[in-house]
């Protein structure tokens, strides 16, 4: 006799019956489909590989600052004078998400640190030591610019790169494409 804790209760049935949070649940068939559909249409898009590549590399370009909420729109800023497909230019800034956030920023701080030759221990005081707000607003100050010159360097470094491996992969891509038939059957010879 199955256990009564493992059947479904009527609350968790109703869920998945409504339209409006039955979408909601945990349906994996759901979310592969979704997936599957989006990276397809991404495969599918139409242009020239270097217009491609542009877009995503003005994307990673710009997902690699962090403003929250607005790397995407900067990312298709970004494309529109350079020509690049913006799609790819937001695509391009999931660089960052919340698993990367940290560990890109990180990475960016200790670059702007080096670069400008300050060491770890000018950022990390105790707050008792900070007592006018000029140390304050200054400790902001440069925090602030070290981050913002290891964005802009690591940016300027990894925009170049994914531009043109964008353009290797993307003609793979669609050498393939033209290659395989659209029904997937090969026409007799």
């Amino acid at each position: 006799m199955p256990q009564p804790f493992l059947l479904p209760t009527p609350d968790a049935a109703m869920l998945h019956a409504s339209r409006v949070t039955g979408s909601l649940g945990p349906r994996p068939a759901v979310w592969q489909r979704m997936w599957r559909y989006y990276t397809l249409r991404l495969l599918r898009l139409q242009g020239t590989p270097e217009a491609m590549a542009r877009g995503l590399a003005a994307g990673v370009f710009a997902g690699l600052f962090p403003i929250f909420g607005l790397q995407t729109l900067v990312g298709i800023l970004l494309a529109v004078p350079l020509r690049g497909n913006k799609i790819l230019a937001a695509a391009g800034t999931w660089v960052s998400n919340p698993l990367t956030y940290i560990p890109i920023f990180a990475f960016n701080y200790q670059v702007g640190g080096w670069l400008l030759g300050r060491s770890q221990s000018t950022i990390l005081v105790r707050p008792g030591d900070l007592t006018p707000w000029r140390d304050w607003l200054t400790l902001g100050q440069d925090f602030a610019t070290t981050l913002f010159i290891g964005c802009l360097t690591v940016g300027l470094v990894c925009a170049p790169l994914t531009y043109l491996m964008g353009v290797r992969l993307i003609r793979h891509l669609q050498r393939q494409r033209r290659r395989k038939p659209a029904n997937g059957f090969q026409a007799p010879r």
